[in-house]
């Protein structure tokens, strides 16, 4: 199990364990995070699993490929630090990552 940290728009936090092999936005949804709204199942497909990951994580991630990029263009408001968490496998040495959520998924 690894521990994700999810921060609400608000700065509501909820720290769960996931297991690894899922995804962070299955985490959440496992979890009934709010503000993670997964409409596609995961299958990136609609940008409701967006999150923002600050840069000392966001290093430590596999690269977004092509597809990832596209559908974070569809998010609301994302930067250079938007990720989709359907892309994100958990694993051990994701041990404490910290997810933020957008005000709103669209």
């Amino acid at each position: 199990m690894t521990k994700i940290t999810y921060i609400e728009h608000n700065g509501t936090s909820h720290t769960v364990d996931v297991s690894n092999g899922l995804t962070v936005m299955e985490g959440a949804v496992q979890n009934d995070i709010p503000g993670i709204d997964a409409d596609c199942g995961g299958s990136m497909a609609c940008a409701t699993c967006h999150v923002y990951v600050k840069d000392d994580w966001f290093n430590k991630l596999p690269k977004k490929n092509e597809g990832e990029d596209d559908m974070i263009d569809q998010a609301f408001e994302p930067n250079t630090s938007s990720r989709l968490s359907c892309q994100i496998q958990v694993s051990d040495n994701l041990d404490g990552l910290k997810v933020y959520l957008p005000e709103k998924q669209i």
